[in-house]
């Protein structure tokens, strides 16, 4: 929201990067947004809903943990989209200071599989063991742990969920041991890097994944055109017109519903999600455009920025 600046006043003080990694739909979004106390990072029950990198900054006491929330590193969809997100995911794990690395406390998959084989050797790795609150039989854990601890010499291995909050101060106290002695790059009331214009068009997206389908929602992409602000900073008026890109005629008719009404309850749902992070009241207006392949698409996919 407000742009970073070093400030050498925190000399003493600890700081690092920290990337969350993990296949999709592991809950990585959710930890960042359980970390911070705040939602920047949208969430669904459908797999890669991140697409791109989001940095979440948590300042307390001498520490500034920066969080960087990847997308699901995956191996099933092979588009050009995909691949950008994948490599999106071996960028944070080689620029990064300390990584968590996500996996379902129930099961694991080829996705973990292949997730353990891009850990570097070279930095701490914290292994979280989410959703245990979801564990029928808690004794499956003990071994779960066991076994992941044979497969990387992590830091630390930590069951939690993040879902419910439970055991995140002790992922905090474990990430602390392996901030580096530096000065806060942010601001100590900063939350993300990210500005409201791009925090707008995720929450849109959100909802599209939450309220329509299996198929409608990786055909989608959201791009704010628009974004004003009208009165003083605090209680700012946010005029915002955003428009969703889709592959087919068909997907559009699905996205706007009968008589534009799943549309319409996208939109509101968007605008009062981003209401309550901005402070202010926001007028929203969500358009549909068919641009056909443009996941597969590199030119697209670069002036849509992802």
């Amino acid at each position: 929201m407000k742009s970073p600046e070093v400030d050498a006043t925190y000399s003493g003080s600890h700081c690092g990067f920290i990337a969350l990694v993990g296949r999709p739909s592991v809950g990585k979004s959710t930890l960042l947004n359980q970390l911070l106390g705040a939602k920047i990072s949208i969430t669904s029950s459908k797999p890669q809903t991140t697409r791109q990198r989001i940095t979440g900054v948590l300042t307390e006491g001498a520490n500034q943990f920066v969080f960087v929330d990847t997308p699901g590193f995956q191996t099933k969809h092979k588009s050009a989209l995909n691949a950008r997100m994948n490599q999106a995911v071996r960028d944070a794990l080689a620029e990064v200071d300390v990584v968590v690395a996500l996996f379902d406390a129930a099961r694991h998959t080829d996705a973990d599989e292949a997730l353990l084989s891009l850990l570097p050797s070279d930095k701490p790795v914290i292994a979280v063991l989410n959703k245990v609150d979801l564990l029928v039989d808690k004794t499956s854990l003990l071994p779960r742990l066991e076994a992941l601890s044979k497969r990387h010499p992590f830091a630390a291995l930590i069951p939690l969920s993040a879902e419910k909050g439970m055991q995140i101060n002790a992922l905090k106290t474990e990430m602390a041991k392996h901030l580096p002695v530096t000065p806060w790059l942010y601001p100590p009331d900063e939350l993300t890097d990210r500005d409201e214009r791009f925090l707008a068009a995720e929450f849109i997206r959100e909802k599209v994944f939450r309220l329509l389908g299996d198929e409608i929602p990786y055909s989608t992409h959201v791009a704010v055109e628009a974004f004003e602000s009208e009165g003083d900073s605090e209680h700012a008026l946010r005029r915002i017109q955003a428009r969703v890109y889709v592959e087919r005629d068909s997907q559009r008719a699905i996205l706007l519903g009968h008589q534009g009404q799943t549309m319409k309850r996208i939109a509101t749902e968007a605008r009062q999600e981003m209401e309550r992070l901005f402070g202010g009241k926001v007028y929203l207006v969500v358009l549909v455009q068919v641009k056909p392949g443009w996941k597969d698409n590199a030119r697209t996919l670069q002036h849509l920025g992802l």
